[in-house]
């Protein structure tokens, strides 16, 4: 099969997938995950209660395995007044719970073992019953109505609202899963935790997905999520959260973990800007070959789960020993390390390392002065709003020898009391898999440009890092493209098309950079129309299959001649006939004002009689004078 889409075909991205078979874990683990919703296996609401003595909330619990923490119940009234009574029965196998209420007139029936604190007086026997039925049956039978009834599935804590509303149905009725928003609101266990590795993983760098399954009526656009690590958690974790794009994630993290995150998300208390997310897959499959693509090989826990207002997360880490191996050696999580691996400032292409960071956002971290790579010789230059940074990955104590990653460290030098300290926070920089494209004015090919000069000649350097056999990376074809002009093939299966095309020598491969140059000289069109724009556009790929394709903008310029700006022969004398008609009418400006502004006695005649050097004298003065003005004409 043979592909010809541009940039990274999806295949291979699948085909690295197929080595993790999600499976459900059935042990220890990896993760606590609840999430809070209002629908409910089964529930039904009704006003058969209003006219009686009580109204009456029924709260049936079942469990898939013990809960790892008491339930918490919360049992608080609409409007702030405990007027009327209010029963609530629980029935949960025996499980530890806690009942809380500001109304003390709470009757509470139930099988749970409750806190000491939680009960205010004595309570009734539990109901005695078999079966869902026979509960509603009971307890229609012993308080004449049932305002609220629902099925809970391993909850974490429940939110109940007393109050009635004569809207509801006349009769409780059960409903396969119900939306019980008016009067409850439950955070559940999740349960369904999957997880895989590959095969050949090479290291144990893990990461946690959480799929958000959204419904399109959905109207949740917003969660909170709150996660928390052991003390002495690993570093080298990533978390994906994955949503539809319209989804804001505000989150507070209690220990240091990757992120990637789809639609926007802030980090709280931190900071309250929002950042964008990148776009992430929405299959299973997909998600996985994500994590595999960033280097995580294990998927230590997959859970897809409903769209929730709160999710809570907490990642046991088994086993697991402290320092972030690959990263530094980072001991336990602190707020500069929280920070920068929010902002995620460095950027890398595939030969350089770029870091920006606004200065605005380091406030949460006080007093930092300088900030540098691992070879503290690399210092970041500051200015009033940014600290920036700029060097090779070959320099400045870069590793690569992830793959296609380069591994340094940032380090902050804080200053308080006079007393200077040092921090150091490892990160990955991630080199992107696609094809770089520069213009270069020399053969040092050193400060490229976008400005392609006619007749002279100009070098190009087409370049990409691709760890897995870089070796059979081939530079398949380059064009040079001018609007309105046939396109111009310049290079194509690694040799030269064309006069004046040359393919030179490039730099030995290294870490899996691979880099191909040529030269070429842009010759005048032979209808000399030189047009202002050009695309250089060229294409690499792995045998018989292009895979990336690149396209240079750049403008052209004519060193020899002044360029063509399209002005016709009309244009030309119409420019030439308005400078004539303007000096013609500055003449009869100046001449006006010369023989209006003259002494009068010199304007008046000369007598036939004057002696021949009086009139000569005269004659003089006035030829004199009228050099003046055309002097002056002829200056203009």
């Amino acid at each position: 099969m043979s592909f010809t889409a541009i940039s990274i075909p999806a295949l291979p991205i699948f085909l690295r997938a197929e080595g993790c078979d999600l499976q459900p874990v059935t042990a220890e683990p990896p993760i606590i995950l609840s999430y809070a919703t209002s629908t409910v296996p089964r529930g039904c609401v009704s006003n058969s209660s209003l006219d009686t003595g009580h109204e009456v909330h029924v709260l049936s619990v079942r469990w898939s395995k013990a809960s790892p923490v008491p339930l918490m119940v919360t049992a608080t009234p609409r409007d702030d007044t405990c007027s009327r009574s209010a029963v609530l029965v629980l029935l949960c196998a025996r499980c530890s719970a806690s009942i809380t209420s500001p109304c003390s007139n709470l009757i509470i029936r139930t099988d749970a073992h409750l806190s000491p604190e939680a009960i205010g007086a004595p309570n009734p026997e539990p109901p005695m019953v078999s079966s869902k039925e026979q509960l509603l049956t009971w307890a229609l039978a012993t308080y004449g109505g049932i305002t609220s009834y629902s099925e809970l599935q391993d909850p974490r804590r429940v939110q109940l609202h007393l109050g009635e509303d004569a809207r509801s149905p006349p009769e409780c009725i059960p409903q396969e899963h119900f939306n019980a928003i008016l009067h409850l609101e439950t955070e559940v266990f999740f349960h369904g935790v999957k997880s895989c590795s590959r095969s050949d993983a090479q290291s144990s760098r893990a990461a946690h997905i959480i799929h958000l399954q959204s419904e399109p009526s959905s109207p949740i656009k917003e969660v909170n999520l709150s996660l928390s690590c052991p003390e002495k958690s690993v570093g080298n974790q990533m978390l994906i959260l994955q949503s539809k794009a319209n989804f804001t994630w505000s989150l507070s993290l209690k220990c240091y973990i990757q992120l990637l995150v789809s639609g926007s998300y802030r980090m709280v208390p931190l900071f309250p800007t929002l950042f964008p997310g990148v776009l992430l897959p929405d299959t299973e499959q997909d998600l996985i070959a994500k994590a595999f693509e960033k280097n995580y090989s294990v998927i230590a826990s997959y859970s897809a789960i409903p769209a929730s207002t709160h999710i809570s997360l907490e990642i046991q880490g088994h086993g697991e020993a402290s320092g972030t191996p690959g990263l530094g050696g980072m001991g336990p999580p602190d707020l500069p390390h929280q920070v920068l691996l929010t902002l995620k400032p460095w950027k890398c292409t595939d030969e350089t390392m770029e870091i920006v960071i606004i200065r605005s956002y380091l406030e949460p971290i006080k007093d930092v002065v300088n900030i540098t790579l691992r070879d503290i010789s690399c210092q970041a230059e500051k200015n009033a709003t940014h600290f920036m940074l700029k060097s090779p990955l070959s320099h400045c104590g870069t590793s690569l020898e992830g793959r296609g990653y380069a591994n340094n460290e940032l380090i902050l030098s804080l200053a308080k009391d006079a007393v200077l300290r040092s921090v150091r926070v490892g990160f990955q920089c991630e080199i992107p898999r696609e094809l770089f494209l520069r213009l270069f004015p020399t053969a040092a090919f050193e400060a490229p440009q976008t400005e392609l000069e006619i007749n002279k000649e100009a070098f190009v350097q087409a370049s990409m890092r691709w760890m897995d056999h870089p070796a059979d990376l081939q530079l398949k074809e380059c064009w040079l493209v001018a609007s309105g002009k046939e396109p111009v093939l310049l290079v194509q299966g690694g040799e030269a098309r064309g006069a004046g095309v040359a393919v030179l020598e490039g730099p030995p491969s290294s870490h899996g950079r691979k880099v191909w140059r040529f030269r070429f000289t842009y010759t005048i069109p032979e209808d000399g129309h030189i047009p202002f724009s050009a695309m250089l556009k060229c294409k690499a790929g792995l045998q018989n299959d292009t895979i990336f394709e690149k396209v240079l903008e750049v403008t052209v310029k004519d060193a020899w001649r002044p360029l063509n700006r399209g002005l016709g022969l009309a244009a030309v004398l119409g420019i030439t006939f308005g400078a004539f008609l303007i000096g013609a009418l500055l003449t009869a400006g100046l001449w006006y004002i010369y023989s209006h502004t003259r002494p009068i006695s010199k304007l008046q005649p000369v007598s036939s009689t004057a002696p021949a050097s009086e009139s000569s004298s005269t004659n003089h003065s006035i030829g004199s004078t009228q050099s003046t003005p055309c002097s002056t004409s002829s200056m203009a």
